[in-house]
């Protein structure tokens, strides 16, 4: 099969409205010539349509038009370098899926340590913001969590005890290891996050000695927190 026909099979597996890059393709570095050519005949008949150099989508007609890529699809290329994680969405966009808010960012916020991503594709901007360690398909969904924790009282029309509830829904699916491994990023965050970390543990009956020995037992955190909303506060100086 020629790179052109190999090219044009794959495609057609691709869902209408998802993104691909050269790397989806599965084509070889000396393909890339080929590929090119290929991509430039298939964009001119408008099979595929393009968002930046090197990320394409397949368009998805509807009854009102095309319907582009939602914001995740189009900034999801840019997660990955040589096709590894090196980032992860953070900020009002994260709070929003999980339900924390309902407000929705004007700027995107990608975090990462390897690099400074910035995106500008029509209405959708992205901006860099530092992670707390280098970021991998294994310990992003981690760090999201740590996020929210972390911002947790500056997220914007945040219902405090619902919010609770769904951290520590978030915490129950973990298994003892991913439990073990969510605390040893968290150490790697502010005092505050330790701090409430530790408290929604412990309201589960988990082992937070490790959160405990790193903080300062004189500082006291301010998070808008009540004892009904989560017993343990007291033991880790949450206001």
């Amino acid at each position: 099969m020629n790179i052109a026909k190999k090219i044009e099979e794959k495609i057609k597996t691709i869902e209408k409205g998802e993104t691909f890059t050269y790397k989806d393709l599965a084509i070889k570095k000396e393909e890339y010539l080929a590929a090119s050519k290929t991509l430039e005949r298939l964009l001119k008949k408008g099979l595929i349509k393009r968002i930046s150099t090197g990320v394409f989508y397949k368009p998805k007609q509807t009854v009102f038009g095309e319907l582009k890529p939602d914001e995740e699809k189009i900034i999801t290329p840019y997660l990955f370098k040589n096709g590894k994680r090196i980032a992860y969405i953070t900020g009002l966009l994260l709070y929003n899926k999980m339900g924390l808010t309902t407000q929705i960012p004007k700027e995107i916020s990608i975090a990462s340590t390897k690099k400074r991503i910035y995106i500008s594709k029509g209405n959708i901007k992205g901006k860099a913001v530092k992670s707390y360690m280098e970021v991998t398909d294994e310990n992003y969904k981690y760090l999201e969590l740590l996020d929210v924790i972390k911002d947790f009282k500056n997220i914007p029309d945040l219902d405090k005890e619902s919010a609770i509830k769904i951290l520590t829904n978030k915490i129950l699916e973990l298994n003892n290891k991913q439990k073990k491994e969510l605390i040893e990023i968290a150490l790697e965050y502010p005092p505050r996050t330790k701090a409430l970390l530790g408290a929604i543990l412990e309201n589960i009956g988990e082992n937070t000695k490790k959160l405990d020995d790193s903080l300062n037992p004189l500082s006291e955190y301010k998070l808008g927190i009540t004892k009904e909303i989560l017993p343990t506060i007291e033991k880790w100086n949450i206001k």
